[in-house]
């Protein structure tokens, strides 16, 4: 397969963390080649990956739903590089890791200038169009208010005549749209749906009462109640809709030949116990799969 006899994966990342990222690191005695890979928590990732030079592109920009980067915006961290670094180690490939925004990442990935997008990206039936998909977690979505603010979201009727942030572009925001829109229908107030170009806008916004929700990735908004105790989760949804438990997919572009080997990576790190470690680390083991599927069932398209 190509894949494996590659030196070098491109991989794009959008994402939210927290400090000391899971490093790889070739079992003691083992040298050259492709190797047997471990991993470890704790330390810098190896050079020069962890601190990209300044000058390549896309690197060290905060952007909508980046989350949180650490050392001056260059280290990036949370769940989603841990699995892309797990997953390049495997498959005996050196990870070039670039953060950058969600309209560029798909960019990025058409014009082959990146491999993998792991970006907390939902597999739909209209990206399928474009792209292949490995699984490797749920996708389970979050609504997010001022502690005690009383508000509970279990369906559309919830956030009627509320004003409720979402990033655009997203399947979350395709959802929220579809909520308004049947609220509407049965005579309710439609959503009033806010769009900020930061998280960190967008959770100021929130605790200066400006927005009364914000629904985003489960991953972010759990973590982000986790550091900042006046927030809180109101309700979860699945991020495929109502009839479909949305799933979490490394991407690459339609039948470019990685998709089968990523899976397959996924596979052995759920094998070997790696990756339910790099889930309990970030708190996600609820959206833990026990395989990973290749392009499965996704949200459906608008209207149908």
């Amino acid at each position: 397969m190509g894949v494996l006899r590659a030196y070098q994966i491109s991989i794009c990342l959008v994402f939210c963390g927290n400090p000391e990222p899971y490093r790889l690191r070739r079992a003691r005695g083992e040298t050259g080649g492709r190797g047997r890979w471990a991993i470890r928590v704790g330390g810098p990732r190896p050079q020069p990956h962890a601190r990209p030079e300044p000058d390549r592109p896309g690197q060290g920009r905060r952007t909508r739903g980046a989350g949180c980067i650490r050392d001056s915006n260059k280290t990036l961290i949370g769940n989603d590089p841990d699995i892309g670094y797990a997953v390049a180690g495997l498959l005996g490939l050196e990870p070039v890791i670039e953060n950058t925004s969600w309209e560029n990442l798909f960019v990025g990935l058409d014009s082959a200038k990146y491999n993998v997008g792991i970006s907390n990206i939902t597999v739909t039936e209209e990206r399928k169009e474009k792209y292949d998909f490995a699984t490797y977690r749920l996708d389970n979505l979050a609504f997010v208010t001022k502690k005690g603010a009383g508000l509970k979201v279990t369906g559309p009727a919830d956030v009627a005549g509320k004003t409720v942030a979402v990033s655009s572009g997203t399947n979350q925001e395709k959802i929220l749209v579809e909520w308004s829109k049947e609220d509407e229908a049965k005579g309710l107030k439609p959503v009033n749906i806010k769009y900020y170009q930061t998280n960190q806008a967008t959770y100021l916004a929130l605790g200066a009462g400006q927005i009364e929700a914000y629904l985003g990735p489960n991953p972010s908004v759990a973590y982000q109640v986790a550091i900042d105790p006046k927030f809180e989760i109101v309700g979860t949804y699945s991020g495929a809709g109502a009839t479909l438990q949305g799933k979490i997919a490394l991407t690459t572009k339609k039948d470019n030949g990685l998709v089968k080997a990523l899976g397959g990576a996924v596979d052995k790190l759920i094998a070997t116990g790696d990756y339910q470690k790099i889930l309990q680390r970030w708190n996600l083991t609820n959206e833990a799969v026990t395989s990973s599927e290749i392009n499965p069932p996704g949200l459906p398209k608008e209207g149908k």
